[in-house]
């Protein structure tokens, strides 16, 4: 039986494209990304494709919680998606009259400026995907935010990139279930570690890696929930998961730091 890869959908998102780049079979969407996860957990699909970072915006904050709350999974490889979004409207719209504009909320932020500079009253509204904004134009007056791939009959799309910045990527992993320890060979590491809540314990743990000559290609932090003033932080290394190296660091973290947790290796 060919395996499934579940996708926040429908079809045409982002996260659409990063499925079908990453994916060992099938692919299905799903409304969500807490569904997503659970569909994983639960065996209704054998992996699933998550975005973690757009290189405007930070990281996916909602996913970065996914990932350390849920146990079980490991992301097992990784693809970048120029996202490239385009203003699309009724065929014939007026733009001057637009009064809504529907998109994810990562593509409204990606967009701010844009925005701002040529729609400074128009009501932003959220939606779950991009692509899924496409149903929600009904009027002369409605507009969104979708990627250049988009096409639906009776729309039409800007024939510029309305990003703020036009090299904008979003790093998208594939997760399945299974454990860090079950993969042998890597080109990076993806963990997290939360600090004892004293002077120098980020710096310590930093140090680790600095010594080992271990390059950090990321790092983003997180409010711990239950715990206010005190972070989490995601770190993003170049790093063979099988290396002697690679595995007395994560030895030394662990004795550093009150906790550690292994999201991924590819």
């Amino acid at each position: 039986m060919s395996s499934v890869t579940g996708y926040l959908g429908p079809e045409g998102s982002y996260s659409h494209i990063a499925a079908k780049k990453l994916a060992e079979g099938e692919i299905a969407p799903f409304p969500s990304f807490f569904l997503l996860v659970k569909a994983l957990k639960e065996g209704a699909v054998d992996a699933i494709v998550l975005p973690v970072e757009n290189s405007l915006n930070g990281g996916v904050t909602q996913n970065l919680d996914l990932l350390q709350e849920t146990d079980g999974i490991c992301a097992v490889a990784e693809t970048l998606v120029k996202i490239e979004h385009r203003l699309v409207t009724l065929k014939g719209a007026d733009l001057s009259k637009i009064t809504t504009i529907y998109s994810h909320q990562q593509a409204l932020g990606q967009c701010a400026k844009y925005l701002c500079n040529h729609f400074p009253k128009a009501a932003l509204r959220q939606t779950s995907s991009t692509s899924g904004c496409l149903e929600m134009i009904k009027s002369p007056t409605d507009a969104g935010i979708v990627g250049c791939h988009c096409v639906a009959e009776g729309l039409e799309m800007s024939k510029e990139c309305i990003s703020d910045e036009p090299l904008n990527f979003t790093q998208f992993l594939l997760v399945k279930r299974g454990s860090a320890e079950d993969c042998k060979k890597s080109a990076k590491i993806y963990f997290s570690v939360t600090c004892l809540h004293r002077p120098g314990t980020l710096v310590s743990a930093l140090s680790v890696l600095a010594r080992r000559g271990i390059n950090m290609t990321k790092i983003e932090s997180r409010p711990i929930k239950d715990k206010v003033g005190e972070y989490r932080f995601f770190i993003e290394t170049e790093a063979d998961c099988g290396a002697e190296n690679t595995r007395a660091a994560l030895s030394e973290l662990r004795e550093n730091c009150s906790f550690v947790k292994i999201l991924g290796c590819y």
